[in-house]
């Protein structure tokens, strides 16, 4: 067997291999609901400024109207994201990751 066939088997084996799918799993399960709900946003905000041009047009203080606001909110939602996700890998994928690392590491020595 040659380096690089006994490299894939490993990889091969590490996919299948239960702590792996729930690597996956775990990463899904935030990523997935988390995208649906970033998009929704998004488009309820591009619906709105298309379509209720009225109500985005509310002024609630000076030049301040309310499709100044979401357009601010969508930039807060997205590093909200990404600090939240960092705060999730950080504590549920990233152990997981680091122990099959160090596992295929020692196998592919």
């Amino acid at each position: 067997m040659t380096t690089q066939e006994h490299d894939a088997s490993v990889y091969e084996q590490m996919q299948t291999s239960g702590e792996f799918q729930d690597l996956k799993r775990r990463f899904r399960r935030w990523t997935f609901p988390m995208t649906v709900a970033f998009l929704t946003w998004y488009l309820l905000y591009v619906v709105l400024s298309g379509f209720a041009r009225d109500f985005m047009g509310i002024k609630l203080f000076g030049n301040i109207n309310v499709a100044l606001v979401f357009g601010l909110l969508q930039f807060v939602s997205t590093f909200w994201i990404a600090w939240a996700y960092a705060r999730h890998a950080e504590k549920k994928l990233d152990p997981i990751a680091d122990k099959l690392r160090h596992e295929v590491e020692e196998k592919t020595r």
